[in-house]
Protein backbone atom coordinates (compact mmCIF):
# COMPACT_ATOMS: atom_id res chain seq x y z
CA UNK A 1 0.00 0.00 0.00
CA UNK A 2 1.33 3.53 -0.75
CA UNK A 3 2.65 5.67 2.09
CA UNK A 4 -0.09 7.16 4.24
CA UNK A 5 -0.68 10.74 3.04
CA UNK A 6 -3.48 12.53 4.85
CA UNK A 7 -5.16 15.83 4.06
CA UNK A 8 -8.30 17.54 5.34
CA UNK A 9 -11.30 18.08 3.05
CA UNK A 10 -13.49 21.01 4.14
CA UNK A 11 -16.80 21.69 2.34
CA UNK A 12 -17.64 25.39 2.63
CA UNK A 13 -20.88 27.23 1.96
CA UNK A 14 -20.98 30.79 3.32
CA UNK A 15 -18.81 29.95 6.34
CA UNK A 16 -16.60 32.99 5.85
CA UNK A 17 -16.68 33.83 9.57
CA UNK A 18 -15.42 30.42 10.73
CA UNK A 19 -13.47 28.68 7.98
CA UNK A 20 -10.20 30.57 8.58
CA UNK A 21 -10.07 29.39 12.21
CA UNK A 22 -10.82 25.81 11.15
CA UNK A 23 -8.07 25.97 8.52
CA UNK A 24 -5.60 27.46 11.01
CA UNK A 25 -6.17 24.70 13.56
CA UNK A 26 -5.66 22.00 10.97
CA UNK A 27 -2.59 23.68 9.46
CA UNK A 28 -1.10 23.93 12.96
CA UNK A 29 -1.31 20.12 13.09
CA UNK A 30 0.59 19.91 9.78
CA UNK A 31 -2.51 18.87 7.84
CA UNK A 32 -2.76 20.06 4.22
CA UNK A 33 -6.26 21.32 3.38
CA UNK A 34 -8.53 20.91 0.38
CA UNK A 35 -11.21 23.61 0.59
CA UNK A 36 -14.35 23.16 -1.49
CA UNK A 37 -16.30 26.34 -2.18
CA UNK A 38 -19.84 25.12 -2.78
CA UNK A 39 -21.11 28.27 -4.51
CA UNK A 40 -20.56 30.66 -1.59
CA UNK A 41 -21.45 34.36 -1.64
CA UNK A 42 -18.67 36.83 -2.62
CA UNK A 43 -17.47 37.61 0.90
CA UNK A 44 -16.88 33.97 1.75
CA UNK A 45 -15.39 33.32 -1.69
CA UNK A 46 -12.87 36.11 -1.08
CA UNK A 47 -11.94 34.60 2.30
CA UNK A 48 -11.34 31.26 0.58
CA UNK A 49 -9.17 32.91 -2.07
CA UNK A 50 -7.00 34.33 0.72
CA UNK A 51 -6.68 30.92 2.35
CA UNK A 52 -5.85 29.30 -0.97
CA UNK A 53 -2.75 31.51 -1.18
CA UNK A 54 -1.36 29.85 1.96
CA UNK A 55 1.02 26.86 1.78
CA UNK A 56 -0.38 23.36 1.35
CA UNK A 57 -3.89 24.63 0.68
CA UNK A 58 -5.86 23.75 -2.43
CA UNK A 59 -9.17 25.33 -3.42
CA UNK A 60 -11.87 23.57 -5.44
CA UNK A 61 -14.58 25.92 -6.62
CA UNK A 62 -18.08 24.80 -7.57
CA UNK A 63 -19.99 27.27 -9.75
CA UNK A 64 -23.32 26.67 -7.98
CA UNK A 65 -24.32 25.27 -4.62
CA UNK A 66 -24.87 21.53 -4.86
CA UNK A 67 -24.96 20.49 -1.22
CA UNK A 68 -22.54 19.24 1.39
CA UNK A 69 -22.37 15.74 -0.05
CA UNK A 70 -21.55 16.98 -3.54
CA UNK A 71 -18.84 19.26 -2.13
CA UNK A 72 -17.27 16.46 -0.08
CA UNK A 73 -17.23 14.16 -3.09
CA UNK A 74 -15.49 16.79 -5.22
CA UNK A 75 -13.00 17.32 -2.40
CA UNK A 76 -12.24 13.60 -2.10
CA UNK A 77 -11.63 13.33 -5.83
CA UNK A 78 -9.36 16.39 -5.73
CA UNK A 79 -7.45 14.94 -2.77
CA UNK A 80 -6.75 11.75 -4.71
CA UNK A 81 -5.66 13.74 -7.78
CA UNK A 82 -3.23 15.66 -5.56
CA UNK A 83 -1.63 12.41 -4.41
CA UNK A 84 -3.21 11.99 -0.99
CA UNK A 85 -4.24 8.51 0.15
CA UNK A 86 -6.58 9.54 2.98
CA UNK A 87 -8.84 12.49 3.71
CA UNK A 88 -10.21 13.83 6.99
CA UNK A 89 -13.68 15.25 6.38
CA UNK A 90 -14.23 18.34 8.55
CA UNK A 91 -17.14 20.77 8.75
CA UNK A 92 -16.31 24.44 8.20
CA UNK A 93 -18.58 25.77 10.96
CA UNK A 94 -16.37 24.96 13.95
CA UNK A 95 -18.60 22.20 15.36
CA UNK A 96 -15.86 19.59 15.48
CA UNK A 97 -13.20 19.20 18.16
CA UNK A 98 -10.27 19.83 15.84
CA UNK A 99 -7.57 18.90 18.40
CA UNK A 100 -8.91 15.34 17.96
CA UNK A 101 -7.63 15.36 14.37
CA UNK A 102 -4.26 14.08 15.63
CA UNK A 103 -5.91 11.04 17.21
CA UNK A 104 -7.88 10.39 14.01
CA UNK A 105 -4.64 10.57 12.00
CA UNK A 106 -2.89 8.10 14.31
CA UNK A 107 -5.82 5.70 14.13
CA UNK A 108 -5.84 5.94 10.34
CA UNK A 109 -2.12 5.20 10.12
CA UNK A 110 -2.64 2.16 12.35
CA UNK A 111 -5.60 0.93 10.26
CA UNK A 112 -5.04 2.40 6.79
CA UNK A 113 -7.89 0.46 5.13
CA UNK A 114 -10.47 1.46 7.74
CA UNK A 115 -12.78 4.45 7.91
CA UNK A 116 -12.05 6.28 11.17
CA UNK A 117 -15.40 7.66 12.32
CA UNK A 118 -16.31 10.21 14.94
CA UNK A 119 -18.59 8.93 17.68
CA UNK A 120 -20.16 12.23 18.76
CA UNK A 121 -20.28 13.33 22.38
CA UNK A 122 -22.90 16.04 22.88
CA UNK A 123 -23.30 18.72 25.50
CA UNK A 124 -26.34 20.64 26.66
CA UNK A 125 -26.14 22.88 23.58
CA UNK A 126 -27.37 20.18 21.18
CA UNK A 127 -30.88 20.87 19.83
CA UNK A 128 -33.35 18.21 20.97
CA UNK A 129 -34.73 17.87 17.45
CA UNK A 130 -31.29 16.91 16.14
CA UNK A 131 -30.88 14.26 18.83
CA UNK A 132 -34.27 12.69 18.04
CA UNK A 133 -33.48 12.69 14.33
CA UNK A 134 -30.15 10.98 14.97
CA UNK A 135 -31.82 8.23 16.96
CA UNK A 136 -34.27 7.58 14.15
CA UNK A 137 -31.44 7.45 11.63
CA UNK A 138 -29.47 5.14 13.92
CA UNK A 139 -32.35 2.65 13.93
CA UNK A 140 -32.68 2.79 10.15
CA UNK A 141 -28.94 2.29 9.71
CA UNK A 142 -29.05 -0.76 11.96
CA UNK A 143 -31.89 -2.14 9.84
CA UNK A 144 -30.12 -1.37 6.57
CA UNK A 145 -26.87 -3.01 7.67
CA UNK A 146 -28.53 -5.86 9.63
CA UNK A 147 -26.09 -5.03 12.41
CA UNK A 148 -25.27 -2.63 15.22
CA UNK A 149 -21.86 -1.91 13.70
CA UNK A 150 -22.54 1.79 12.99
CA UNK A 151 -23.38 3.68 16.19
CA UNK A 152 -23.66 7.06 14.41
CA UNK A 153 -23.84 7.73 10.68
CA UNK A 154 -24.35 11.49 10.75
CA UNK A 155 -21.16 12.85 12.30
CA UNK A 156 -19.18 14.41 9.45
CA UNK A 157 -15.81 14.12 11.21
CA UNK A 158 -14.13 11.04 9.78
CA UNK A 159 -11.08 9.81 7.85
CA UNK A 160 -11.71 8.06 4.55
CA UNK A 161 -9.18 5.78 2.84
CA UNK A 162 -9.55 7.06 -0.70
CA UNK A 163 -8.99 3.67 -2.35
CA UNK A 164 -12.06 2.43 -0.51
CA UNK A 165 -14.39 5.40 -0.83
CA UNK A 166 -13.81 6.63 -4.39
CA UNK A 167 -15.24 3.52 -6.12
CA UNK A 168 -18.39 3.94 -4.02
CA UNK A 169 -18.98 7.62 -4.74
CA UNK A 170 -18.27 7.06 -8.43
CA UNK A 171 -20.48 4.00 -8.75
CA UNK A 172 -23.44 4.38 -6.41
CA UNK A 173 -26.10 6.87 -5.37
CA UNK A 174 -24.77 8.37 -2.16
CA UNK A 175 -26.67 11.66 -2.05
CA UNK A 176 -25.52 15.22 -2.62
CA UNK A 177 -26.72 16.92 0.56
CA UNK A 178 -27.05 15.90 4.22
CA UNK A 179 -27.96 12.36 3.16
CA UNK A 180 -24.39 11.72 1.99
CA UNK A 181 -22.83 11.05 5.41
CA UNK A 182 -25.37 8.30 6.07
CA UNK A 183 -25.39 6.66 2.66
CA UNK A 184 -21.63 6.44 2.27
CA UNK A 185 -21.15 4.62 5.59
CA UNK A 186 -23.93 2.13 4.88
CA UNK A 187 -22.56 1.38 1.42
CA UNK A 188 -19.01 1.02 2.74
CA UNK A 189 -20.35 -1.37 5.38
CA UNK A 190 -22.06 -3.42 2.67
CA UNK A 191 -18.66 -3.78 1.01
CA UNK A 192 -17.09 -5.02 4.23
CA UNK A 193 -14.89 -1.95 4.76
CA UNK A 194 -13.55 -1.86 8.31
CA UNK A 195 -14.61 1.02 10.58
CA UNK A 196 -13.19 2.32 13.86
CA UNK A 197 -14.89 4.79 16.20
CA UNK A 198 -13.32 7.57 18.25
CA UNK A 199 -15.31 9.65 20.75
CA UNK A 200 -15.26 13.34 19.83
CA UNK A 201 -17.03 16.38 21.22
CA UNK A 202 -19.54 18.12 18.94
CA UNK A 203 -20.63 21.66 19.77
CA UNK A 204 -23.47 23.84 18.55
CA UNK A 205 -22.13 27.38 18.99
CA UNK A 206 -24.64 30.13 19.65
CA UNK A 207 -25.28 32.01 16.43
CA UNK A 208 -23.59 29.29 14.39
CA UNK A 209 -24.53 28.77 10.74
CA UNK A 210 -26.40 25.55 9.99
CA UNK A 211 -27.42 24.63 6.47
CA UNK A 212 -29.59 21.75 7.64
CA UNK A 213 -33.05 22.46 6.22
CA UNK A 214 -35.55 20.58 8.34
CA UNK A 215 -38.20 19.67 5.78
CA UNK A 216 -35.99 19.31 2.70
CA UNK A 217 -33.15 17.42 4.35
CA UNK A 218 -35.38 15.15 6.41
CA UNK A 219 -37.23 14.22 3.23
CA UNK A 220 -33.93 13.52 1.47
CA UNK A 221 -32.71 11.43 4.38
CA UNK A 222 -35.99 9.51 4.53
CA UNK A 223 -35.78 8.79 0.81
CA UNK A 224 -32.17 7.66 1.24
CA UNK A 225 -33.17 5.28 4.06
CA UNK A 226 -35.87 3.80 1.83
CA UNK A 227 -33.45 3.35 -1.07
CA UNK A 228 -30.90 1.72 1.22
CA UNK A 229 -33.59 -0.57 2.67
CA UNK A 230 -34.41 -2.00 -0.73
CA UNK A 231 -30.70 -2.29 -1.47
CA UNK A 232 -30.26 -4.18 1.79
CA UNK A 233 -32.98 -6.70 0.89
CA UNK A 234 -30.99 -7.99 -2.06
CA UNK A 235 -27.81 -8.11 0.01
CA UNK A 236 -29.39 -9.60 3.13
CA UNK A 237 -28.16 -13.19 2.60
CA UNK A 238 -24.56 -12.00 2.27
CA UNK A 239 -24.90 -9.61 5.21
CA UNK A 240 -26.38 -12.31 7.44
CA UNK A 241 -23.72 -14.80 6.37
CA UNK A 242 -21.03 -12.27 7.24
CA UNK A 243 -22.51 -11.89 10.71
CA UNK A 244 -22.60 -15.65 11.21
CA UNK A 245 -19.04 -16.07 9.96
CA UNK A 246 -17.82 -13.35 12.28
CA UNK A 247 -19.42 -14.97 15.27
CA UNK A 248 -20.61 -13.27 18.46
CA UNK A 249 -18.91 -10.00 19.28
CA UNK A 250 -16.88 -9.90 22.51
Amino acid sequence: MPAHKLCAVIPVYNHGATVAAVHAQLAAQDLPCVLVDDGSEPGCAAALDALAALPRTHLVRRAVNGGKGAAVQDGLRAAAALGYTHALQVDADGQHALPDAAAFARASRAQPLAVICGAPVYGDDVPRSRLYGRWLTRIWVWINTLSLDIPDAMCGFRVYPLTQVLPVIDGARVGHRMDFDIAILVRLHWRGVAMAWLPTRVVYPEGGISHFKGLRDNLLISRMHARLFFGMLGRSPALLWRRLARGPRP
